[in-house]
């Protein structure tokens, strides 16, 4: 069970979010987008959507920060574990309660505004409910283990073990005395890697750099009389 869930589902989650995206972008390419409903509703909108999308932000580079970077790095440039720990749970506490508010926001106004449920899909959902487990694991365990309980240093367990994984050394073992909030986030992170090549989430990997090289659109008059002004090269009229 712990090869299981610490090597064969990681692999599994990788390779499930790669293909997925590949095969949504060849053959969905015109449902990649998050099917925005601000024309619906825009004053709950207004609160719910910045409160998420900063929180989410913050706690993404937390992860990267923590999963990531070695402690032995972070020492190396004077930052000690006391410090680093201390910042990371106050800005990772604030971080993800203003992520599930925003949340909760969210998911309450798609509840109670009629025409943004009628443009739910069961798809959106299943999103919903995976983002939001993976978030409240997440916070509970945070909170569980470094406000309520005595801390927990994820740094010598999980990290290690999230980076073997990329090492193709994978090693279940650091995964073993892991607190079970800790495991059950990092399980539902897998399965959201899983779900995001389908669902809305996928506008989270994109930029509209298109839009600085795209050709400008060109307007034309149907006036029969153009003035006296020389037509420009490039611009003589249709016929």
């Amino acid at each position: 069970m712990s090869t299981l869930l610490w090597v064969v589902l990681p692999y599994v989650a990788i390779a499930v979010f790669v293909l997925g995206h590949v095969w949504r972008y060849r053959y969905d390419k015109f449902g990649w987008t998050t099917r925005s409903s601000q024309l619906y509703e825009r004053r709950l909108l207004r609160i719910g959507s910045p409160l998420f999308h900063f929180g989410i932000l913050v706690v993404a580079l937390g992860h990267v920060g923590g999963l990531v970077i070695p402690d032995g790095w972070t020492e190396a440039v004077g930052i000690t574990e006391h410090m680093y720990h201390v910042v990371a749970v106050v800005l990772g506490t604030v971080a993800g309660f203003c992520t599930l508010a925003g949340l909760a926001i969210l998911i309450y106004r798609r509840r109670t505004v009629g025409p943004v449920f009628l443009a739910t899909t069961r798809n959106d959902k299943m999103m919903y409910a995976v983002l939001a487990g993976t978030i409240v694991l997440g916070l509970a365990a945070t909170v569980a283990a470094n406000v309520v309980g005595g801390g927990y240093n994820y740094r010598e367990s999980v990290s290690p073990w999230f980076r073997s994984v990329f090492y193709l050394q994978p090693d279940p073992d650091l995964m073993t005395g892991v607190p079970i909030l800790f495991q059950l986030h990092a399980l539902s992170a897998l399965v959201l890697f899983c779900v995001w090549p389908f669902t809305r989430l996928v506008h989270m990997l994109t930029a509209p750099i298109g839009y600085v090289t795209r050709p400008y659109i060109v307007y034309r008059s149907r006036d029969e009389h153009l003035g006296m002004h020389q037509t420009r090269r490039g611009w003589e009229r249709v016929q």
